[in-house]
């Protein structure tokens, strides 16, 4: 049998730690110290990176289903995003239980590593619609995303399947440019919601939902740091708290957020 990574492994020679491959998965934790709590540290960030990944699969899917025009599938997808956030958010509090002093045992091994420099987050706000890096920037995976439609393209893909009148220009727009927003968006978008209980609703609602999860994460990230590190440069140099304060309440999905206001 060959599964999808090329194993050649038969299944019922198949075990658990096989499967998962826990001797290689076990074996990448190396902290650079003696010292207990960055064990903790290490696994807690390498952790991060494991749903990182599953968040990008789950958004690719995501966009699939937008753009197939299947709401019920999006609303599912988008749904299990905005769970592994609130996991992701979750995992703050264990990270929370290590001091100022703990962390200040073992952060000079640090180096010029920092949490800023995770390639896969940046392509989770990519994917999601950011588009201020510097192009070109040095990742072709990221560049790659910037040059493909965001989430909330595909949800205008998805609104002009089910009905929903849409300018060309709209659709058909540069997905590298960013999204500066659009009153007949918005005002689509204000007769979507007339009817809560149907599908596109609903997709707006779960999109809302992963929007707030980012935000959430976000905030809790910056209060960690706060904690732990208070007002101090990050590791590597970085801003620390300053840079991440500067982050909030930044959305995602803008137009999404604005319909609410509007009469």
């Amino acid at each position: 049998m060959t599964g999808p990574s090329g194993s050649s492994q038969d299944a019922d020679e198949l075990t658990y730690g096989t499967y998962l491959h826990l001797d290689e998965l076990l074996a990448a934790q190396h902290p650079r110290t003696d010292e207990h709590d960055e064990l903790l540290f290490v696994v807690i960030h390498q952790v991060y990176e494991l749903w990182f990944k599953q968040i990008l699969h789950e958004l690719a899917l995501l966009q699939r289903r937008l753009e197939a025009g299947d709401g019920v599938g999006a609303m599912h997808t988008a749904g299990r995003v905005a769970k592994i956030l609130k996991t992701v958010v979750g995992q703050l509090d264990v990270l929370e239980t290590m001091t100022p002093r703990q962390f200040a045992s073992f952060r000079p091994e640090l180096g010029s590593s920092s949490g800023f420099q995770s390639s896969q987050f940046r392509w989770i706000e990519a994917t999601l619609g950011r588009r201020d890096f510097p192009h070109p920037s040095g990742d072709a995976t990221l560049d790659a995303i910037v040059g493909r439609r965001s989430v909330f393209a595909s949800l205008l893909r998805y609104l002009a399947t089910a009905g929903w009148q849409l300018p060309a220009e709209i659709l058909d727009r540069d997905p590298s440019e960013a999204w500066p927003g659009d009153d007949a968006v918005q005002a689509a978008l204000l007769e979507v919601y007339q009817d809560e209980r149907a599908a596109p609703a609903g997709v707006c609602e779960a999109l809302v939902d992963i929007d707030e999860g980012i935000q959430e994460w976000r905030y809790r990230h910056v209060k960690m740091v706060e904690r732990i590190i208070g007002a101090r440069a990050g590791t590597g140099g970085s801003a620390g708290s300053a840079y991440l304060r500067s982050t909030l309440f930044r959305p995602s999905f803008p137009d999404l957020w604005q319909v609410r206001s509007r009469p």
